[in-house]
């Protein structure tokens, strides 16, 4: 059976977007690291569908589409070229259509859909987002692996995607030059 994987970048406060949906904490000018970009690219390799929650579905859509389509130079090419090709299934509970290649729209059960995706044959499914798409997944006990980039910044408020206990058992941790820090987590 498919695990489902969520990846997701978070502050070392516990928040992975701002109160508005920032992203800007994420990306620190100079600061790339290549052997983190890597794993981020070797986890997409592991999976064929990207499941996303609706609130995020046009900005993801938006950036990589336009990387590959107009930043051929792009150093996120490759991750783009990914994020465009593969399945992606956006929940919605109020859209039955977004554009989008290789984007479909799910309006059904979540835990019903996404427990008939994890028996279908194929590679794993990733979640990437968002905080309110993330957190239901996180609730109902469907997410098989955490992989958590503590990123080296606090931002004192924001969404976060814990809204109640969770125990998890740490399975491997890696840090990076850029001070980053890929945390692997299993369910207990």
């Amino acid at each position: 059976m498919r695990k489902l994987k969520l990846q997701v970048q978070m502050t070392i406060d516990g928040f992975v977007a701002g109160p508005n949906g920032e992203l800007d904490w994420m990306w620190i000018p100079g600061e790339r690291d290549e052997a983190g970009f890597r794993k981020v690219i070797e986890l997409a390799d592991s999976c064929d569908i990207i499941l996303l929650g609706r609130g995020m579905i046009r900005e993801f859509i938006d950036h990589w589409e336009n990387v590959v389509d107009n930043l051929p130079d792009s150093p996120e090419q490759s991750l783009a070229q990914r994020m465009v090709n593969m399945r992606k299934i956006v929940f919605s509970r109020t859209q039955t259509a977004i554009k989008g290649r290789n984007l479909e729209v799910e309006n059904g059960d979540l835990a019903t859909a996404v427990q008939a995706l994890k028996k279908e044959p194929g590679k794993d499914i990733m979640v990437y987002g968002g905080a309110n798409f993330a957190s239901s997944l996180i609730s109902l006990n469907l997410i098989d692996e955490y992989y958590i980039f503590s990123n080296p910044v606090a931002i004192g408020n924001g969404l976060t995607i814990f809204k109640e206990q969770k125990v998890l058992k740490l399975e491997s941790s890696t840090v990076y030059k850029n001070g980053k820090i890929i945390n692997k987590y299993l369910p207990v």
